[in-house]
């Protein structure tokens, strides 16, 4: 939380009274990510130019060291800084012996506005790795950015980052108690903690009282260092595992800047893959969640073979082009509803409940299969969260991550986070999201998986992941075809006929356009459409 709003809030005051007053002496970068800012009493006018000596006769000068890498981006005040003789640049030359007016903070952002008495601001911009420090005129025009790779920070200004936001009891109420959209200022961390004490609170007043009094625990000027998934982390309230209590909103940031650069090697990656696999749990554990109630309001549905029985036991009484027929349902003893398709006689309609049956057995072994399969994906996810938590040495933890072919947190998304996910009876079937996204699954496919399209329409590409040594189980295919068929412009044939091949007989030549591939061999399945 050292770049939230609501711990800007207090640092601002704090920097109007180091700088208000004091000016500008000079800024320069050593390394592409780094600036230092310096402001004393006085102006740079017959300082000399040797670094030592300059220091020695600045009047109660004041140090910014801005670190903005695209990791980890913050503010730290060192009570001195030696520059360097080559390898620096002079930056915000404008600013030169311009004293500061006043220092504030932007309303509901996360941005610092230093104003001098010219008219000119140097606004530090603080938005994770999207942080920069940005010049104004006195007219308000953009005329230097510290990182120019941030091109549209060329439109900002003053007043685009200050934002009105009503946050009055009534725009509570307005908004059904929606924290989130009233308080954006919040963040990951704060909305988390307000969560947790808003848990089982459903009166609005309640949640009202909550917020408040987390708002102003967040505004007492109490600033714990703690460690949250084992990586350092400034916040307003007591969470994760507090090391060291503060009330100065500078000494707290410098001493979190220190905390988190003396991260040991192991400690950061520990916390990178931690993270993920913590993350991949969530997702894990969400749809578990979600498949169980499909399973609970599959089994407490209608069966459609009860519903095709039901027909067959009153095709006599059932008239022709019917879209509904009212009867009796002998299995419940009471009447029931039936919908009919009307171009079809009673007894196709019959037919028609009949397949759904099958498919709904299929569907009610899928997602059974699917349970098993997350459940014990989960059981492997918490075994080696756990058996990494005890590891300690980089190098065991490397070999621990490579032999079980875990992905570290900046390896870029999963597979399964890339593609649409389904598993089947033990099986990953992959499906393309869109043109570009299944010309991506095609390229990444091995050579034995199995590859289904729907023939001669568009849709997604399919791709089944091969187990080494078995073959494609029948209902497996059976099911990535019928997926196939869903994701294609043939869902509502009554059947769809499906390519199925293995990948190694899936071209894709230099200038065919997204989605389309060319085939050496190929198979054909016909399927009722049927999605996940």
């Amino acid at each position: 939380m050292h770049q939230n709003y609501h711990f800007l809030k207090q640092l601002a005051p704090r920097l109007h009274a180091e700088l208000a007053g004091k000016c500008f002496i000079e800024a320069f970068s050593q390394q592409k990510d780094e600036l230092i800012i310096v402001f004393a009493q006085g102006t740079q006018e017959g300082l000399p130019e040797h670094e030592a000596e300059r220091e020695q006769l600045l009047e109660k000068p004041f140090f910014i060291k801005a670190t903005l890498t695209n990791s980890f981006s913050c503010l730290s005040f060192p009570e001195r800084f030696d520059r360097a003789r080559r390898n620096s640049v002079n930056l915000f030359n404008d600013f030169a012996n311009d004293k500061v007016g006043f220092v504030k903070v932007c309303k509901n952002e996360r941005a610092i506005q230093v104003h001098f008495e010219s008219g000119r601001d140097l606004i530090f911009k603080l938005f994770g790795n999207r942080s920069n420090f940005i010049a104004l005129n006195a007219e308000g025009e953009v005329t230097q950015l510290f990182n120019n790779k941030l091109s549209t920070d060329r439109s900002l200004t003053v007043a685009s980052l200050n934002r009105a936001i009503d946050q009055s009891w009534e725009a509570f109420v307005e908004s059904n108690g929606r924290v989130e959209a009233l308080f954006p200022t919040f963040g990951k961390v704060a909305n988390k903690y307000l969560s947790a004490k808003l848990a089982g609170k459903e009166d609005l007043a309640q949640r009202w009282a909550v917020v408040q009094e987390v708002l102003k625990e967040m505004e007492s000027s109490v600033f714990y260092i703690t460690r949250i998934e084992n990586i350092p982390a400034l916040t307003l309230f007591e969470t994760g595992e507090v090391v060291q209590v503060l009330h100065d909103p500078i000494e707290a940031l410098n001493a979190f800047y220190l905390t988190y650069i003396r991260l040991s090697g192991l400690d950061k990656e520990k916390a990178d893959i931690l993270r993920l696999l913590r993350k991949r749990m969530q997702q894990t554990d969400n749809y578990l969640e979600n498949t169980f109630q499909k399973l609970v309001d599959l089994e407490n549905a209608t069966k459609n073979d009860e519903l095709a029985n039901i027909i067959m036991a009153n095709l006599h009484i059932i008239p022709e082009r019917a879209e509904k027929a009212e009867l009796y349902d002998f299995y419940r003893d009471q009447p029931i509803t039936i919908k009919l398709k009307k171009d079809l006689s009673a007894q196709k309609n019959a037919e028609g409940y009949y397949r759904k049956a099958k498919n709904e057995k299929i569907e009610l072994d899928r997602l059974n299969d699917s349970l098993t399969a997350r459940e014990a994906d989960r059981k492997r996810l918490q075994e080696h969260l756990e058996h990494i938590e005890g590891i300690e040495s980089l190098r065991d933890m490397r070999a621990y991550i490579k032999t079980h072919k875990l992905e570290q947190g900046n390896a870029g998304p999963a597979v399964g986070d890339l593609f649409k996910r389904l598993d089947f009876m033990g099986y990953t079937i992959l499906i393309g999201r869109n043109a570009k996204n299944s010309d991506l699954l095609t390229k990444q496919a091995h050579k034995e998986d199995l590859w289904l399209h729907a023939k001669d329409v568009t849709g997604s590409h399919v791709v089944v992941k091969n187990q080494p040594g078995k073959k494609f189980p029948a209902p497996v295919i059976e099911r990535a075809a019928e997926i196939a068929a869903f994701y294609s412009k043939r869902k509502n044939d009554s059947l769809c006929p499906v390519i199925v091949t293995p990948k190694k007989f899936v071209r894709k030549p230099k200038g065919l356009p997204d989605g389309l591939v060319l085939l050496d061999k190929e198979d054909i399945v016909m399927v009722v459409a049927k999605g996940e």
